[in-house]
């Protein structure tokens, strides 16, 4: 049977919305342990189930509180809840997210900050052959559930050593190799929630062995561990 979100979260978190600041939230830190231990065991219970189509590791629930050493955004808390699962082992490339918040929840997935060694080795095979990605990409169910990467964060041209003429392009800029589904509120308090992140994790599956692929071969396609 699918676990199922607390209402009360998205309440709390619209609150601390319009009252970011400690006094506040000490004032309602019991209610927010109480509805943390639900989304916590929310997120075990979604890693358990995810077992029975990929190996995960552990997942890591994020802290609410917020480091504003260097931010200009001094508000203490962040207003959403989040969670990592990690895909284990070296031959299990990428990560699985989800997030809620109250209009601004989704579940993502790939290689949102890639070591620099990875994102040229992908550069690279994009340049070489961008055609097992792009079926990926293309797929029908996989279109509709994500449409492609995310965009907000490429270069404005081409990365250094990359012609700004190549075919490819398009996919050479990224930064990042991420995909995403966003969800409504209603959705994220339907009961049946829990299984649609897991069938939209599912999805991601021929993506993360691509990209599993492509970091663990040369360009050659030699493995490299």
């Amino acid at each position: 049977m699918a676990k199922q979100l607390p209402a009360a979260y998205f309440e709390f978190l619209n609150e601390l919305k319009q009252n970011n600041n400690r006094e506040w939230f000490d004032e309602h830190k019991s209610r927010f342990k109480k509805l943390e231990q639900e989304f916590k065991a929310f997120c075990k219970d979604t890693r358990e189930r995810m077992q029975q189509f990929d190996g995960i590791e552990r997942e890591k629930v994020f802290r609410i509180y917020r480091d504003v050493r260097f931010s200009k955004n001094k508000q203490p808390y962040k207003t959403n809840r989040s969670v990592i699962f990690y895909r284990e082992g070296v031959t299990r490339r990428g990560s699985y997210y989800l997030q809620i918040a109250p209009g601004k929840s989704f579940v993502g997935g790939g290689f949102f900050a890639p070591q620099p060694a990875d994102l040229l080795r992908i550069r690279k095979e994009f340049e070489v052959d961008a055609q097992p990605i792009r079926d990926i990409l293309s797929q029908k169910e996989f279109k509709k559930a994500f449409g492609g990467f995310m965009e907000d964060d490429v270069v404005k041209t081409a990365p250094k050593g990359f012609s700004k003429e190549d075919p490819n392009i398009d996919l050479i800029r990224n930064k990042k190799f991420a995909i995403k589904h966003d969800f409504t509120d209603e959705e994220v308090l339907h009961p049946d929630f829990q299984d649609q992140v897991l069938s939209y994790f599912r999805l991601m599956l021929p993506f993360f062995d691509y990209m599993t692929e492509v970091l663990t071969t040369d360009l050659n396609g030699e493995p490299i561990i």
